[in-house]
């Protein structure tokens, strides 16, 4: 009898950390300058001014997004580097309680007394990957790209820089401030509601409640500032 094996595939999702940044720089980019543009709208009818504030608020806020982002991708790096020190220390200076260690990690998936020794004497024999493995499932570490940090910054403040042209681009085209209010708010609605929609299909939300949710954020943050403003004025 012929048993016909079909190749078997899987398909997961492994660039998090760049949808991670994009989701950061976008979801800010989207609603501060169109929480600011409303608020503005609400206090001058003056477009161009409302403009100027608002790509002076782009440019602070995505260099802001951005050296956050790098600081925290490095201090990611930093932790991970002093952790891998500590662990290759512990090995030499405390292998029995280190390899104690690696049986009760084994003992949590079932393994008997016999077979996480046979596991733990093999890792004695590979410092690195004794490491490697206290590292990634004692620490929940795994070694972050030496290029993250410049990669994340870049990618938030473009993120952010392309979600805050948005809101603003009925100012640049309409005179009218309360007319180019309007426009933006569709125009900045319906981006909010597709992009919670594709960040939703990509984090595995359901795509209409992550889009109404992004939507009514936005949405609801700039009426506050509109509201003030013109409360204030």
């Amino acid at each position: 009898m012929n048993v016909h094996m079909a190749s078997h595939s899987e398909e997961h999702f492994t660039s998090g950390e760049l949808v991670r940044d994009i989701v950061i720089g976008m979801s800010d980019g989207l609603t501060v300058p169109f929480a600011l543009a409303a608020g503005l709208t609400g206090a001058i009818s003056q477009t161009h001014l409302i403009v100027t504030a608002g790509f002076a608020e782009i440019a602070a806020g995505s260099i802001a997004m951005g050296l956050g982002g790098y600081l925290a991708a490095r201090g990611d790096s930093e932790h991970y580097a002093n952790e891998l020190a500590r662990e290759e220390a512990e090995i030499v200076e405390k292998p029995e309680a280190e390899a104690q260690e690696v049986r009760e990690v084994f003992e949590k998936f079932g393994l008997s007394a016999e077979e996480c020794t046979r596991v733990v004497d093999s890792l004695r024999q590979r410092p690195k990957d004794w490491v490697a493995f206290m590292m990634r499932f004692e620490l929940g570490l795994e070694q972050p790209d030496p290029n993250r940090a410049w990669k994340s910054a870049l990618t938030i403040a473009g993120a952010y820089i392309v979600g805050g042209i948005i809101p603003l681009s009925a100012y640049l085209v309409v005179t009218d401030a309360h007319r180019a209010l309007l426009i933006s708010c569709t125009v900045t609605l319906i981006a909010l509601a597709l992009f919670g929609g594709i960040k939703a299909r990509v984090t595995g939300v359901p795509t209409l409640r992550g889009a109404a949710q992004t939507m009514v954020i936005g949405g609801l943050a700039a009426a506050a500032a509109f509201g003030i403003a013109r409360w204030i004025s």
